[in-house]
């Protein structure tokens, strides 16, 4: 049995991925095509669902599982070579050429790709590569120090851990048309680009220009409007601050919106109304949450930045990978350097990343910074020792707790969801709603979000429900963009009544609420309960996380990670030491040439 049999047998393809191999025997006739490069083709498919840029022949676990890989002899990697080299289906264009329109597969650097794909990470590497090496109009540094002085006092005085860092990124982004800042929550992120805007603004005006054209966005709704009140507590923040000129406030952007709203989306085309052709109206566009953008709309991003400005992005490189394909703030972080001193190591990206170390977000009383430590580095001894000893606080451990809605959890859960019921407005629902939220790695299953929200919405409705979907206090969570709507993936709204009769309310752009009969909701989940993947790019006062009772292959430590640095104030665990062990021990890793492209 052939390679391609074996693996659609086992159950390891998706009818998507079988149904394009097969389309390709079928070109080329019945017993034409070679079966491992109807393997490869089906194996790059299911490659790109996974999140993968590409299929790596050399390492199969990426893909598949111990089941799957023990059904099926394995070739070795001369023998793909082989197969691949032959077909005419495959290219291999060097990385300095386009891939011929003529193959739908590209192989190349160990990785066979969609055509399509592979397309997006030699695009995207070359036009990072051009922001990195063209060099921004700048004024002398010394006609900004007491600016400069003004905003980051610490580093001066050399009082404030981290402060050194955020100074940096401040004078890197001077010099520089393309800068990465990284770091975990509460590293000063925002604070360093607030100060890094003004100082812009600043130079700008010292070299007689107009103040620039500055546009912040993120991945989802809720990260981009974390982003924009992130930015403007830190301006507020820094209101008759000595030094600082008052009018260089009014420069600064009003708000941020998602990528796909800054982009300019066009009704079911993959394409958007910006683009290299049609560039952004900006001279500095800021991204938050990189790590979430995939490599299909960090590519499109990138090519509608104009010649001339500045990219800066933000994001933790510990926190989960973007759902769809690609690990880009992974890959770019590879090819740079921490700080712009190892600028002479000659990589094109050389010098243009600076990583901030300052602690973690947290209120006063709640230590999540050690078990955050110790997650990040995989550490189960650590994770364990710190959870069972006690001795952190706000963190509290449930071990072997399968049902969060059960015991501890259930008062904690359902008192917060009955106040939303009786909140006497919709902005106050909502803002209570955001302080707590219960958090799972599973989508389906009685501990995943869909089984959890069942049972949630049977408990909080009761006997009141009848055959109605929506309820007072009901929490909603939009799966699907209406840009019609002004509604994205990601937001979170609320059903309470009002004279018209039930209405879903969700934040609304300029700080104030929009209601929406339910009805004309796109695509919706209830969200009491959420996937961490859902959750990111969004904090809450107390996180209740779920662990499954069994280990899995989508069980991380960067799950965990971005799960449990959503807490501000309170955190909750609910896990096996089995399930734990297991997930500190994997380490999320997407198959991408990005980083070599890059280098």
């Amino acid at each position: 049995m052939s390679l391609f049999d074996a693996l659609w047998k086992a159950g390891a393809l998706r009818p998507l991925d079988h149904a394009f191999a097969q389309s390709l025997r079928r070109l080329d006739g019945d017993d034409a095509t070679p079966a491992l490069v109807l393997a490869g083709a089906a194996l790059a498919s299911l490659a790109v669902s996974q999140g993968h840029a590409g299929f790596d022949p050399a390492r199969p676990r990426l893909l598949l599982g111990n089941e799957a890989l023990a059904a099926v002899d394995w070739p070795s990697a001369e023998e793909w070579n082989a197969a691949l080299a032959g077909s005419r289906w495959i290219s291999r264009p060097g990385d300095g050429d386009d891939a011929p329109a003529t193959a739908p597969l590209v192989f190349e650097s160990g990785l066979l790709y969609l055509r399509r794909y592979r397309q997006y990470e030699h695009r995207l590497a070359q036009r990072l590569r051009r922001l990195a090496a063209q060099a921004p109009a700048t004024v002398e540094r010394d006609a900004l120090a007491p600016l400069l002085a003004a905003l980051f006092p610490a580093s001066a005085t050399g009082t404030t851990p981290g402060a050194d860092g955020q100074a940096r990124a401040a004078v890197v982004a001077l010099e520089r048309s393309l800068l990465l800042v990284t770091g975990g929550p509460g590293t000063g992120k925002t604070t360093t680009i607030t100060r890094l805007l003004l100082l812009l603004a600043a130079q700008a005006r010292h070299a007689g220009h107009p103040p620039p054209r500055i546009a912040l966005a993120a991945p989802t709704g809720r990260a981009a409007e974390r982003m924009a009140e992130s930015l403007g507590k830190a301006l507020a923040a820094l209101q008759g601050v000595a030094g600082i000129d008052p009018d260089l406030f009014a420069t600064m952007p009003a708000g941020a919106s998602t990528l796909h709203r800054l982009l300019g989306t066009i009704p079911d085309s993959p394409r958007f109304r910006c683009d290299a052709d049609n560039p952004l109206p900006f001279d500095v566009v800021v991204v938050d949450e990189a790590s979430m953008v995939d490599l299909p709309l960090m590519c499109k991003l990138a090519e509608a930045v104009p010649e001339g400005a500045r990219l800066v992005l933000l994001g933790d490189p510990d926190q989960l990978p973007s759902v769809e394909a690609g690990d880009v703030l992974a890959a770019i972080v590879e090819a740079t350097a921490d700080d712009a001193g190892a600028a002479a190591t000659g990589a094109p990206l050389a010098g243009h990343r600076v990583h901030l170390q300052r602690g973690y977000r947290q209120d006063e009383g709640f230590e999540l910074a050690p078990l955050a430590s110790a997650v990040r580095a995989g550490d189960a001894d650590t994770v364990l020792g710190l959870l069972r000893g006690g001795g952190l606080s706000g963190v509290h451990f449930h071990e072997n707790r399968l049902d969060p809605l059960d015991g501890a959890g259930r008062d904690a859960l359902f008192d917060h969801w009955r106040q939303l019921a009786v909140a006497t407005d919709p902005a106050t629902a909502l803002a209570h709603a955001a302080r707590l939220r219960l958090l799972t790695a599973l989508r389906e299953g009685p501990q995943g979000a869909g089984g959890l929200n069942a049972r949630s919405e049977d408990a909080l409705a009761g006997a009141r429900r009848g055959d109605q979907a929506y309820f007072q206090g009901r929490l909603l969570l939009v799966t699907e963009n209406s840009h019609r709507q002004q509604l994205f993936n990601g937001d979170i709204g609320v059903c309470l009544r009002d004279a018209d009769g039930m209405r879903a309310w969700f934040p609304g752009v300029d700080g104030g609420v929009r209601g929406f009969h339910p009805g004309a909701l796109p695509a919706h989940d209830s969200a009491f309960a959420m996937t961490v993947h859902k959750a990111q790019g969004s904090e809450f006062d107390t996180v209740w996380l779920q662990l499954p009772r069994a280990d899995g292959r989508g069980l991380s430590r960067e799950l965990l990670y971005t799960a449990i640095t959503r807490a501000r104030r309170e955190l909750h665990v609910c896990a096996s030491e089995a399930v734990l062990r297991g997930a500190l021990a994997r380490h999320v890793e997407r198959a991408s040439g990005l980083a070599g492209r890059l280098r």
